[in-house]
């Protein structure tokens, strides 16, 4: 999205098609979103990312022909979808594909039985760049996840953040909101959401949710804080 007042553009990939119908109808229902298109496999859910373009892909795990998982790292890995963010759905809140799918570079995941509010607000949130997760979902998600990375970054990758940016990292690593951090750090939401936006680019990160998982990797943030 380019401007607050343009439509969220949304792509269902989910091999159920009642699944994709029922995200249809609640998601259509909220005011400036749009489903732009659907998908069965991960196979066409890269191709029609490619296609369309959307702001938010919904990504189920399980699919056939290529699953959630592997679509999901081809669509990171895109340069020209830099702009596309894949919001992960799960029926279980501690599903063990979560954690790769965070990994994969996924902006976060939702229960699908997250109801039509929640729902809308999640994908208006992922659109304007904010990651996600599942309010069901405890630290432990996090913990677990970070303790056990595929390649463990060292902590001097921090050494390009002011003192300034790296306490707000570790707010960030602790799962605490825009409005949070200015509360703790005495300073405006939009100065924390400066300093945020400024980490992201400094670190090389696609967006909120691979600093949280950045923060517990560097150990800026310990899995028992």
């Amino acid at each position: 999205m380019t401007a607050a007042t343009e439509r969220v553009r949304v792509l269902l990939a989910d091999d159920q098609h009642l699944v994709r119908a029922g995200f249809r109808v609640l998601l259509e229902r909220g005011e400036g979103i749009e489903v732009v298109g659907e998908a069965a496999d991960g196979e066409e859910a890269v191709a029609a990312a490619r296609a369309l373009r959307p702001d938010v892909v919904l990504m189920d795990i399980r699919m056939p022909v290529m699953d959630g998982l592997e679509a999901t790292r081809r669509i990171v890995g895109d340069e020209l979808l830099a702009g596309v963010r894949v919001v992960v759905l799960t029926t279980f809140e501690l599903d063990e594909y979560v954690f790769d799918a965070l990994h994969a570079g996924a902006s976060g995941f939702l229960l699908k039985d997250i109801d039509p509010d929640g729902l809308r607000q999640a994908v208006r949130v992922v659109a304007a760049g904010d990651a996600l997760l599942s309010p069901r979902v405890t630290r432990r998600l996090i913990r677990e996840f970070a303790t056990r990375p595929p390649r463990p970054r060292e902590g001097t990758e921090l050494a390009v953040l002011t003192g300034r940016e790296r306490e707000v990292l570790a707010l960030v690593g602790a799962g605490l909101s825009n409005e949070e951090i200015g509360e703790r750090l005495y300073m405006s939401p939009a100065t924390a959401k400066t300093h945020v936006s400024r980490a992201i680019t400094k670190l090389g990160v696609r967006d909120r949710a691979q600093l949280v998982v950045l923060a517990y990797q560097t150990g800026l943030v310990s899995p028992d804080r």
